[in-house]
């Protein structure tokens, strides 16, 4: 009599924990979040590999890049380290590919945190040392890519240093924080081209306030998604809580009727 009221409580108590350790099929949002993200990098990162072949072919596609053709390194280390730092990092907020490719997560997780380090020293670097003798920098310009290009470095710094600690809500947290600053180029192209279609050439200061914009709205959105995981994982933690109070109260019910 014994054995089957504990087979009745093992049964409820497994039915009453989550399964996120088993391995599910991919949901259509495991495709469509690495695909809106990988869309949203097209349009810099054509702009990326026509500037590396300009590079290539000693060809300046703008009149900034007459600057960038006398100290390539740093532009082409932006670039190269940037693309990975997109493309990769669209995988990494797809929960099933998470689950289901473990191994996959762990090694493209060390690629972006080098290449968004790299990227963002490097735009860094560029914004002080190339871009700020430009007449195409504002001064509103640099202030804005020196706030957010170190906001991004930070992001990703205090992201590593989360997930060596163990701690994998702060990790995540921080990582989607880098990432949306990361993505503020795509963003960039995409109200630039709203603007346009709405009312014409863009012109001083409104490109820049545009670019800031981008940047900021790529932040709000990824507060957005960290305080409702957040929200979400307590919602399911106090749903466990219950159902395994429910179970031990039904076993002791059980046990005492057999008695």
């Amino acid at each position: 009599m014994n054995e089957q009221i504990e087979l009745i409580t093992t049964k409820q108590s497994r039915a009453s924990t989550p399964r996120r350790s088993r391995k599910r099929a991919l949901t259509r949002a495991d495709w469509l979040i690495p695909a809106g993200l990988i869309l949203l990098t097209a349009i810099p990162a054509l702009g990326g590999v026509f500037a590396l072949i300009g590079f290539a072919s000693g060809t300046a596609l703008t009149p900034d890049d007459t600057q960038f053709h006398n100290l390539p390194l740093p532009v082409v280390l932006h670039i190269v380290s940037a693309l990975p730092f997109c493309l990769l990092g669209a995988f990494q907020f797809a929960p099933g590919v998470r689950r289901r490719w473990t191994g996959f997560h762990r090694l493209a997780g060390r690629l972006v945190v080098l290449c968004g380090l790299t990227a963002g020293l490097s735009g860094l670097w560029m914004t002080q040392f190339i871009l700020f003798s430009l007449p195409s920098q504002s001064t509103l310009l640099y202030s804005f890519r020196m706030l957010f290009g170190s906001a991004m470095v930070l992001s990703l710094a205090l992201g590593l240093v989360a997930i060596l600690r163990r701690d994998m809500v702060l990790h995540r947290a921080w990582m989607i924080r880098g990432y949306a600053i990361g993505q503020g180029a795509g963003t960039q192209a995409l109200t630039a081209l709203i603007w346009v279609i709405i009312f014409g050439a863009q012109s001083e200061p409104y490109k820049d306030l545009l670019m800031g914009a981008s940047w900021i709205i790529n932040l709000v959105v990824a507060e957005w998604l960290i305080r409702r995981k957040r929200s979400k994982g307590c919602q399911k933690q106090v749903d466990v809580g219950h159902d395994q109070s429910r179970a031990l109260l039904s076993g002791k019910s059980l046990n005492s009727q057999y008695r």
